[in-house]
């Protein structure tokens, strides 16, 4: 008990103060930083100052738990350091550190231990990162969704639904950042046999990723050698494209990778290299890029009933589609962003007509017009002939533009909630303002299964069935999926049908029972 009791008993030291007895008590368990700074308040001395402490004979006294202690008539002095002394205390100090920190690195390999250590965090970040990021998309796409509701709540009134770009006044614009600001991704040969295939899960890659893999999907195919583009501007010009996707619930940069990946992989899988000249590779690619740059989020319809800027600039022909060209062409002419500058002016021409013409297709009031010009032409299909293949391409984009079914359920059933999102955007906006409103938009009559079944059946299905005609492979892989899908949502819908009828007929037995009291 007595050796424990004096342990905790408290230390006190007397210190000489402008030749008076100053008399200091502390703990034993104080920190030197403690008692140094309750030295420099006995003393006068501002606190955090250098000090150091000294006997009467000038011998130095360490400032910690463990000084000697001293009487009345041994008094300690506390004695600010100068600014020299200070500094080379410092000096000696960091190269004592700078030397044992270098001993232990050439003793235990902490460089080496370091990059081990480094390597597999990042492995495991990036594990945890593909597992959530699905999820995290999503629930992306409905913060945002959200921020736009509240937005249009807070107006109360019909607000043009511009673009970006006021062509008028010739501003061109770059991307925020540059090549050097965005990481660099090895991608692996998984990934890169994957790319090929329909079957891609989308939603497994942020946007740098995608950005990667669009710019391997050009060297692959041949197209940075073709074309003579500088790899920097490749680069850029991607830059330049994500940053000109707005983040809408569906019509963003991932919907156009999406649409970008199925053309890669419909022309492995159709062996299209063979039959087509890599110039029609690169207006596919780059059409497919570029078909939805700068969307709104509200369609043709809307733009036309609300005579919105763009209605009128394009006189209520596919405003958005020329909108989508505009922009596209906008980015191009920008000399660190133009992948075609080593092209000759009339190729570069004809180049642009093909990428324009394709990216117009995409609008769906054509899609009758243009799926019966192909069926006419199919059954004795030239690849010869300009005419027959330009219609060809035109209906391959028709077909990446809306190849969500074709992927895995996991993978296309999150496009069809990002989908809805916006539709109900738009229609809940359009009821707001008075316009009308189509039915497979209204949030209120329509459901996942019946928004889906007809669209497979008798838009998805009849125009796939048609390409298969010319490349049979593409039943099994693509064409059997929609099939699937139709089938998936049809019994969806009867399911939602005998539940429908079963609470009528509890809300009427209700009813009955009701008029019977």
């Amino acid at each position: 008990m007595g050796s424990s009791s004096s342990s905790y008993a408290p230390k006190t030291v007397y210190l000489d103060v402008d030749g008076k007895v100053q008399k200091v008590v502390f703990s034993r368990h104080c920190s030197p930083c403690d008692i140094k700074e309750l030295l420099c308040t006995s003393s006068n001395i501002p606190r955090h100052t250098a000090i150091m402490m000294v006997d009467p004979e000038g011998a130095l006294v360490s400032m910690d738990p463990t000084m000697p202690p001293n009487s009345p008539n041994s008094l300690y002095k506390v004695v600010p350091l100068s600014t020299g002394q200070v500094g080379e205390k410092e000096d000696m100090f960091q190269n004592v550190l700078t030397q044992v920190a270098d001993q232990f690195s050439r003793a235990f390999r902490i460089n080496e231990l370091k990059t081990e250590v480094t390597n597999r965090l990042a492995m495991l970040e990036k594990r945890v990162e593909l597992e959530g990021l699905k999820v995290v998309e999503i629930e992306k796409c409905k913060n945002d969704l959200k921020k736009l509701r509240d937005e249009m709540a807070s107006r109360g009134c019909r607000v043009n639904c511009t673009c970006k770009y006021n062509f008028d006044d010739g501003k061109k614009v770059t991307p925020r950042r540059d090549v050097s600001n965005y990481p660099k991704y090895t991608l692996s040969q998984e990934t890169i046999e994957a790319l090929k295939k329909p079957t891609f899960d989308v939603w497994h890659w942020e946007h740098n990723e995608m950005l990667s893999c669009l710019e391997y999907m050009y060297h692959d195919l041949g197209l940075v050698k073709e074309f003579n583009m500088n790899p920097i501007t490749l680069k850029r010009w991607l830059l330049a494209i994500q940053e000109n996707y707005r983040n809408n619930p569906f019509h963003n940069f991932r919907h156009c990778f999406c649409v970008s990946q199925m053309m890669y992989g419909m022309i492995n899988l159709c062996n299209l290299q063979e039959k087509m000249t890599l110039t029609d590779m690169g207006i596919l690619m780059t059409a497919a890029v570029c078909h939805d740059l700068d969307h709104p989020g509200y369609n043709n319809t809307y733009q036309i009933n609300a005579r919105t800027e763009l209605a009128v600039r394009y006189n209520d022909i596919s405003p958005l589609e020329n909108h989508h060209c505009a922009v596209a062409f906008q980015i191009l002419s920008l000399p660190e962003c133009n992948i075609f500058a080593n092209v000759d002016s009339e190729a570069f021409k004809q180049f642009r007509q093909a990428i324009i013409t394709l990216i117009l297709a995409t609008d769906m009031a054509r899609h009758g017009e243009i799926l019966e010009s192909f069926k006419q032409k199919v059954d004795s299909f030239d690849f010869t002939n300009e005419e027959h293949v330009t219609c060809l391409k035109m209906v391959l984009i028709k077909c990446c533009d809306i190849s969500n079914e074709v992927r895995p359920t996991e993978v296309a059933e999150p496009w069809v909630d990002c989908l809805l999102e916006e539709y109900f955007m738009q229609s809940d906006r359009e009821k707001s303002e008075g316009l009308p409103v189509a039915p497979f938009m209204d949030r209120d009559k329509v459901t996942k299964p019946t928004a889906q079944i007809g669209f497979i059946k008798f838009v998805l299905i009849p125009m796939f069935e048609t390409v298969m005609k010319l490349f049979p492979q593409i039943e099994e892989i693509m064409v059997q999926p929609l099939r699937d899908s139709r089938d998936h949502y049809e019994e969806l819908k009867q399911i939602d049908d005998a539940m429908t009828e079963e609470r009528l007929v509890r809300e009427a037995s209700v009813k009955t029972v009701r008029a019977a009291l």
